[in-house]
């Protein structure tokens, strides 16, 4: 049997009787001429051309890097029509670029200048383990393929390689990793879902978080999430539970910080009718609520030593008993804690149980602070608008680029939370129809006084960790690098808000490392 093929191709169109297999276009080297041609390739890792034209993959981002233009771009015109791709000329200009923006795979090439591709390899792997990685090499060195393989490579590539060997290797890397990839709009990796949770980001290192949310959210292992206040703790502890086999039972979140000492442990485990004054009738904890589902349990390094005891035990034994029974209750939950500060330290202060924070420490998840989410700023602020635009009815317009840049600018100490807190006041307080403008942005809106859990002073310093006048110069600094911001760095104008003389600020920028950043 034979099927009737006709594919359009820049200034000509390939058509012809072929047998009925698997088919599709791909650019194919024609090294008599030097040119690149059009030419129909059987894929058999395909299942069918139809589900190859249905099927666009252009939304998982490919990162060439070659030392050789003419090898760049003939992978780009090879790759483009079914991925996004970007290419680099060097080592350096890839580690930049994977820096500012999430890639699934990297076509590395093994022998450049400066920074040979294993090097490269070693520094990528560093940035982000969950990256991708195939190694192309002229040499078909054993040697080098093993050093490629165990610095965490994917695959091995040797040149002269055909059209089909390298879309196969791509095939088979996308392919198992597939499984366990975020699921992402087709156009860009900015948000990210996990059943009914959905986040916002572009930061690889989020990206690597996102990672770690789909490898464990199918265990019922616990969950140790860290992180300062504000980053979004309680929004990945729901998505690992969106994303789980429990995700059809309760999710249930405490704030142990929120609640009296003495009344957590009833709100943990309930109580009897009469276990204690004001006891008028039987109370379901916690626990029983959140059976065969998960309990999220923030702040969890403010529970009372005895309580940790308590906790522990119903972690290993699965089981408890209320307040004023003696009756034991089976329970399945899985645990997700959470904390801002270092439970390690708290352990060998003797505040928290080392076997506690063994057990809950399974599966440890960083989050970084906002300042170190290159990107997600801008993103964040565009989406916090659309939502307090539409949610208070304002006509404003969005915000102009001056504005934005600050808001950039800033080091967020309280995060998220923060982030938002202010973009709500500037969506109330602006004008209808115009932009939000630079002059919107006033430096007391950027205070201390703003932040969340202490302010910036306890999220960037704490007494425990330095004197006071580490802790002066860390709030001067923090202060001068505001009105800096604020003034779009110009040094005359943060001279004239800070009341002092522009020699004065020259100077301290200098001592403080701060005019670095102003030439950058």
């Amino acid at each position: 049997m034979k099927t009737q093929v006709v594919l359009p191709v820049p200034d000509a169109v390939v058509s012809g009787m072929i047998p009925d297999q698997h088919f599709h276009p791909l650019l194919w080297p024609d090294r008599s001429r030097g040119i690149m041609q059009k030419r129909l390739l059987k894929s058999p890792w395909r299942d069918d051309l139809e589900q190859l034209e249905g099927k666009d993959d252009r939304w998982t981002r490919i990162l060439v890097v070659d030392d050789e233009q003419g090898a760049r771009d003939s992978l780009e015109v090879l790759l483009e029509d079914l991925y996004e791709v970007e290419c680099a000329e060097d080592g350096h200009s890839a580690l930049s670029k994977l820096r500012e923006k999430p890639f699934d795979l990297v076509l590395l090439d093994i022998t450049m200048p400066k920074l040979d591709g294993i090097e490269t390899l070693r520094r990528i792997k560093s940035l982000d383990q969950s990256i991708d990685v195939i190694m192309v090499s002229g040499l078909d060195h054993a040697y080098e393929a093993t050093e490629s393989l165990k610095n965490g490579a994917s695959d091995y590539v040797t040149k002269p390689y055909e059209p089909e060997q390298i879309l196969r290797a791509i095939e088979d890397v996308l392919t198992k990793r597939s499984k366990e990839r975020p699921i992402c709009p087709r156009n860009d990796q900015t948000v990210f879902s996990f059943g009914s949770v959905q986040i916002l980001s572009q930061s690889p290192k989020m990206h690597t978080v996102f990672q770690t949310i789909e490898k464990v959210a199918r265990t019922g292992s616990s969950v140790l999430i860290t992180g300062e206040s504000g980053t979004g703790k309680e929004l990945i502890a729901r998505a690992i539970h969106a994303r789980s086999p429990r995700a059809s039972k309760p999710f249930v979140p405490i704030n142990c910080a929120a609640i009296p000492s003495d009344l957590m442990e009833s709100e943990l485990f309930g109580h009897e009718k009469g276990a204690f004054t004001g006891a008028y009738t039987r109370n379901i904890g916690k626990f029983e609520f959140a059976h065969g589902g998960s309990l999220f349990l923030d702040e969890i390094s403010s529970l009372r030593l005895d309580l940790q005891a308590k906790l522990l035990r119903v972690l290993q034994e699965r089981e408890f008993c209320r307040v004023g029974s003696h009756q034991t209750i089976g329970v399945d939950v899985r645990i997700i804690a959470a904390t801002n500060t270092r439970l390690e330290e708290m352990v060998r202060a003797g505040k928290f149980r080392s076997d506690l924070y063994f057990r809950l420490n399974v599966i440890p998840v960083n989050l970084p602070p906002l300042r170190e989410r290159k990107g997600d700023v801008s993103l964040l602020v565009k989406h916090f608008l659309k939502k307090y635009i539409q949610n208070f009815h304002k006509k404003i317009k969005g915000i102009n680029r001056d504005a934005l840049q600050i808001l950039e600018s800033y080091p967020w100490p309280g995060n998220v939370r923060e982030l938002e807190n202010l973009v709500e006041r500037l969506v109330v307080m602006g004008t209808e129809g115009e932009l939000l403008a630079e002059e919107d942005i006033t430096l007391d809106l950027l205070t201390p006084e703003d932040n969340v859990a202490g302010g910036p002073a306890q999220e960037i310093i704490t007494c425990e960790e330095a004197g006071l006048l580490e802790a002066r110069q860390s709030f001067e600094r923090e202060f001068i690098l505001r009105a800096l911001q604020k003034c779009r760095w110009n040094q005359t104008d943060t001279a004239r808000l800070l009341k002092i003389h522009r020699n004065t600020l020259m100077q301290k920028m200098k001592l403080m490392n701060l005019r670095a950043q102003a030439e950058t």
